[in-house]
């Protein structure tokens, strides 16, 4: 999943700045709906933290992003691929393996 949301073009940045979003979500909701609804600080408090459980997913899925956007794989950090990059070619395919 986390592959699939990265190759869609969503970046761990995107997913850090919504997570900070939701927490201002949150906070505002509280207040909007503290001085706004007759239902009581109870609603209110429902609301905050209905919207503010959204920011330790979007977090996560930022960490999980930025582990996606570092990731690199051990076969091209081989000192074999550094050299098929430098002479551009392939010595595996030459070697026959």
């Amino acid at each position: 999943m986390i592959k699939k949301l990265h190759q869609m073009g969503l970046r761990s940045g995107h997913m850090y700045v919504a997570g900070f979003a939701a927490i201002g979500a949150s906070i505002c909701s509280w207040l909007i709906s503290a001085s706004a609804e007759d239902a009581g600080i109870d609603r209110a408090d429902r609301w905050g933290i209905f919207i503010g459980e959204w920011a330790p997913t979007l977090f996560m899925l930022g960490v999980a992003l930025r582990m996606e956007e570092t990731h690199v794989d051990k076969e091209d950090t081989s000192e074999m691929a550094m050299f098929d990059k430098s002479m551009g070619g392939s010595s595996r395919a030459r070697a026959g393996v």
